[in-house]
């Protein structure tokens, strides 16, 4: 009987039909039916139900997913009300997306689990969706709640770092620049995809291809405060091309020079310091996404890059330059 559904949980939905106004589910499986759902279930011509007891040791999908939701969210992630028991992470800042994917493994291996999010290490924006989460049946027992739980701990499993407002230094280097023949193209490019992630471009330097000269620059950079430094041209390996023994000679200490990404192959990272100092090659300049868009927006958020990290960046490193661009919505960069 209707009247003595309050607090067992609907089977199947429910259809409402007011003529000419609107026709559609007003309940939907898995609701947990209230007292003042009677008087409406009523109206519908509904006196007899299919539901579900719940049990005592029993937790509701709703709650279930808002548990797990909970603990999984850390810095800058929104949750979502529970709708027919699934919760959806959002992001509440701009950010790098970071992702313990140990964690959500070690999670979604337990049965009636579901945790599924976006690739890590996208720049993200306010209110993107990065996860969703919810429990497989209708009701999961409080054991394997509890055992969530206890994998979760106290560390979240999504969350977002904010890119940091860095001073970046330029050094352009080329004797056809150097010497006028023909203008720098590069610098405004930097200027726009650094502006793009929140930096600015504050000095640029020009230098021929002279590794001391090079040397030269990238040192007064850091004497004057950069925090990131890019290096532009003079990255392959043409007799000419001296921006990798300049950056040694400076005192950058290498990461990595050579990517296993497409384009970008001959991209440098090193260290002064805590300054990460990057060789660009020229696809930065002309490919709309490029190795760029994978590791300086780390280095923005203060991420100390490895050369694994690098060598990680070879499945899903290659860009089919397709003819309408989508990334981040796609598989470059995405291990």
């Amino acid at each position: 009987m209707v009247e003595q559904a309050a607090g067992t949980v609907l089977a199947h939905d429910l259809t409402q039909i007011i003529p000419g106004e609107y026709k559609g589910a007003r309940y939907k499986k898995g609701y947990v039916i209230q007292e003042e759902d009677i008087p409406v279930l009523l109206s519908m011509g509904k006196k007899h139900l299919y539901v579900l007891e719940k049990g005592d040791n029993d937790v509701h999908e709703n709650d279930a997913a808002l548990r797990i939701a909970t603990r999984a969210a850390g810095e800058g992630i929104d949750l979502s009300e529970p709708s027919e028991g699934k919760i959806e992470l959002r992001a509440a800042v701009d950010g790098l997306l970071k992702i313990d994917r140990d964690k959500l493994y070690k999670l979604v291996s337990q049965d009636e689990i579901m945790f599924a999010t976006i690739h890590e290490n996208t720049v993200v924006r306010k209110g993107d969706k990065l996860a969703g989460t919810r429990i497989i049946p209708l009701f999961v027992s409080e054991d394997i709640m509890e055992e969530a739980e206890k994998t979760l701990g106290d560390a979240p499993i999504v969350e977002i770092i904010p890119l940091k407002q860095m001073k970046v230094g330029v050094v352009t280097t080329g004797s056809e620049v150097y010497n006028g023949i023909i203008e720098d193209a590069f610098g405004p490019v930097l200027v726009k995809k650094f502006g793009a992630l929140g930096s600015n471009v504050c000095k640029q330097l020009f230098a021929d291809d002279d590794e001391k000269m090079i040397a030269d620059c990238i040192r007064q950079l850091v004497d004057e405060g950069m925090d990131i430094i890019g290096i532009t041209g003079g990255m392959s390996v043409d007799p000419d091309d001296r921006t990798p023994s300049g950056i040694r000679l400076a005192g950058g200490e290498v990461v990595s020079y050579g990517a296993p990404v497409l384009p970008g192959a001959m991209f440098m990272l090193s260290y002064i310091g805590d300054v990460p100092v990057v060789g660009l090659p020229g696809c930065v300049m002309y490919s709309r996404t490029s190795i760029f868009d994978l590791v300086v927006p780390r280095l923005l958020a203060g991420e100390r890059v490895t050369k694994k990290d690098i060598n990680r960046l070879a499945h899903g490193g290659l860009c089919l330059n397709c003819e309408t661009c989508t990334y981040p919505a796609c598989g470059f960069g995405k291990a």
